[in-house]
């Protein structure tokens, strides 16, 4: 996907880019290539693919979510910055918040947002597990999202307890839903969410299965979660 097909797909979408928003994309794309040649940011790095597969895949969770309010948006272990920054580049009053238990990330991400001007943006170096236990950060988000992190027992334990009662919680996922969403429904309910829809689609161009998981926060989550850090990947609640 070129960067002229990325912005049509778009368009198609509903969501059109200013030539200011494209330039953002493309000092973006440049920005991850020179950092990836000192740390692992990502294994893909061919134009065409980043803006597919880490561009574009990120802002399908605008095709199924309205982000055209004022949301505070936390990204659970966002790496290059995927899915929050590109959609906070196609929706600029977002406010978000990258927590990442990588130091050397958090740098680039910090980069990144004085490069490409980005107002509203926190970055957090933690563990999911201890940012959650934060009583001025606990339950505050009106959206928690990940990208690629971990499969839905152990993801939600790390999300959901950032979500304020009424908020949501995104999950992005590739294929193969059905048996995470079997073993991970029982610890969502546990930590006051309720699975509100589930999207199913391709992405262009390669034709990769796509899910999107949206979870609504119904009520508060139980205080001894989340657990110690690496006690939810290790013993998921189901």
């Amino acid at each position: 996907m070129n960067s002229e097909q990325f912005q049509n797909s778009l368009k198609e979408k509903g969501i059109s880019l200013s030539a200011s928003q494209m330039n953002q994309f493309d000092r973006y794309y440049h920005l991850l290539v020179e950092w990836n040649e000192k740390m692992n940011l990502t294994a893909i790095t061919d134009q065409p693919d980043v803006y597919l597969k880490h561009f574009y895949d990120s802002i399908t969770a605008a095709h199924y979510f309205d982000f055209s309010k004022e949301f505070s948006i936390c990204d659970v272990g966002a790496g290059a910055g995927f899915p929050s920054i590109p959609l906070k580049i196609c929706f600029p009053h977002l406010k978000v918040t990258i927590v990442d238990s990588l130091q050397k990330r958090i740098t680039f991400l910090n980069e990144l947002a004085k490069a490409l001007e980005l107002e509203h943006v926190t970055f957090c170096h933690d563990r999911a597990e201890t940012f959650g236990q934060r009583a001025e950060i606990r339950e505050s988000f009106d959206i928690v999202m990940a990208r690629a992190v971990a499969r839905m027992s152990v993801l939600s334990e790390l999300c959901l307890p950032l979500v304020k009662v009424g908020g949501f919680f995104i999950a992005m996922k590739g294929a193969n839903l059905t048996e995470e969403m079997e073993n991970g429904s029982k610890p969502i309910q546990t930590l006051g969410g309720e699975v509100t829809g589930i999207n199913s689609f391709q992405l262009p161009i390669e034709e990769s299965e796509r899910n999107i998981v949206i979870t609504k926060k119904i009520k508060k989550t139980p205080k001894k979660y989340p657990r110690k850090p690496g006690t939810p990947n290790k013993s998921p609640l189901w």
